[in-house]
């Protein structure tokens, strides 16, 4: 493809796009295929002949706008927000068409000098002290089990230098909870802990908080029993319910023990942007490591995950190699951000964030984070002031949880109430909510904070749900 057809088609794809955007409203929410049904519309070898950019348009509608979930849709609730602003999109296509070598200042100074520029932003931006230093990951998955491997390498001195884990003669302990994402689990497997050192603290019943009264027992218990406490993962917004746990009094007993303390606010980190939430993070400068996804709530396109640190000179000497092919005269005067993480290359991803923050503002930004703090007040209020409806927990953010109790169903059969009425919307494509359980009953997870989603599609929901409940009655 030449760059004058690139031109032509490219137009033709943003046309595309801008029109699927437009559209949206009018198409399910929920894919339309079932398993291996998009694979069998393909051809079983790869096309000898070349295709034109219409056709691959005409199979785009036909083909694979099925197979997809409309994450961008407004009567989207389910999981978490996953907003992909326009403006941070332009910063995608940005990225994908400057094709950068993202290995090492010298492969693309810009990428890591703007990358330093709008993480110091977002820190700004959060609130954060200049005590932090901020890079972009894919994820928060990366992130924590970055973190655990700067945890796993403190607690052992370094370990790695010699036999690794494997000859330590003490085992190393993670604290979370069972409210905590299962990519913190994943992460202390991956960073070599073992499922045997994992240690699940006790919780809040009503808040699903990590009890730090708890957390200090174990690491007591543990000391005792001749192990290492090594880390504790905080969640700031947990994905079941949006727990949040006490984050100063964890700092303060993981700085008593010389824990390391990551605190994993991938949706949540974005109401930080916000001055009246911050308390909801109250103790976070203690904590060794940060991270919070701008690709959720806040609306930069995925995969845009910050990671912050306060210790880089810890960051680097676990994570860097410094091949002699990467070297250059300029090593001692600028940052690598190979040196920050698991993969060598990496993509122009501070080009998303720029954009977003650069066309949209940050004040634009905000007032939408409080219009969807303020419709899931609305939401829960309804729902609470409604017979035989519950709100679940506290609804701290945007996240409300929410369970339809007849009083003559018992568990079991509330159970096969609950997933037959969600599972019926969303199998309509009317509306996408996430069933979840929570103390081993199945509730709804309504997750308010879709781009477009304004208060008449919140209101539509309800009422949705409502008539869906009284047929399934009938």
């Amino acid at each position: 493809m030449t760059p004058e057809e690139f031109r032509h088609a490219g137009h033709a794809l943003i046309d595309w796009i801008a029109d699927y955007r437009s559209d949206l409203e009018k198409r399910p929410v929920r894919a339309q295929v079932g398993p291996g049904e998009v694979a069998a519309s393909f051809a079983a070898e790869a096309p000898r002949a070349p295709q034109t950019a219409a056709q691959l348009l005409t199979e785009l509608d036909e083909k694979i706008v099925p197979g997809i979930t409309q994450v961008q849709h407004p009567m989207h609730f389910g999981w978490f927000p996953s907003n992909a602003s326009l403006a941070s999109t332009l910063g995608d296509i940005a990225s994908s068409g400057l094709g950068t070598l993202g290995i090492s200042w010298e492969s693309c100074p810009a990428a890591t000098e703007l990358e330093q520029v709008v993480c110091d932003w977002m820190r700004q931006l959060t609130g954060l002290s200049g005590n932090w230093q901020g890079c972009i990951q894919d994820t928060a998955s990366t992130a924590c089990l970055t973190a655990l491997l700067l945890a796993r390498e403190r607690a052992s001195d370094f370990a790695q230098n010699r036999g690794g884990l494997h000859g330590e003669q003490r085992a190393l302990i993670v604290y979370t909870t069972d409210e905590a994402h299962s990519s913190v689990v994943k992460a202390a497997l991956l960073a070599g802990f073992g499922e045997l050192n994992l240690r699940r603290v006790a919780m809040d019943p009503h808040s699903r908080s990590m009890l730090a009264p708890g957390l200090a027992q174990q690491i007591t218990d543990d000391i005792k029993a001749g192990f290492k406490p090594a880390a504790v993962v905080a969640s700031v917004g947990s994905t079941g319910v949006t727990a949040f746990d006490p984050v100063a009094e964890i700092a303060e007993i993981a700085t008593q023990h010389g824990l390391w303390l990551h605190v994993d606010a991938a949706m949540a980190g974005s109401a930080m942007l916000l001055p009246e939430c911050r308390h909801l993070w109250q103790g976070v400068e203690a904590a060794d490591s940060i991270s919070w996804n701008p690709h959720k709530w806040m609306g930069t396109i995925l995969d845009c995950s910050l990671m912050y640190v306060r210790d880089v000179e810890h960051l680097v000497r676990v994570m860097s190699t410094n091949p002699s092919y990467l070297r250059s005269t300029v090593d001692d005067e600028v940052l690598q951000y190979r040196d920050w993480g698991i993969p060598l290359g990496r993509r122009f991803r501070a080009l998303k964030l720029w954009y977003h923050l650069s066309i949209d503002g940050i004040d634009a930004i905000r007032s939408r984070l409080r219009r969807d703090l303020d419709n899931a007040r609305w939401f829960a209020e309804q729902v609470a002031a409604t017979p035989d409806w519950q709100v679940l927990a506290p609804v701290s953010l945007q996240t409300v949880c929410i369970r339809h109790q007849p009083a003559d169903l018992d568990d079991e059969a509330l159970d096969r109430h609950t997933l037959a009425w969600v599972h019926s919307i969303n199998q309509s494509g009317t509306a996408f909510m996430s069933p979840s359980i929570l103390n081993d009953r199945w509730m709804v997870r309504v997750s308010i904070g879709v781009e477009a989603t304004t208060r008449k599609h919140v209101e539509a929901l309800w009422q949705l749900i409502q008539q869906q409940v009284q047929q399934g009655a009938e």
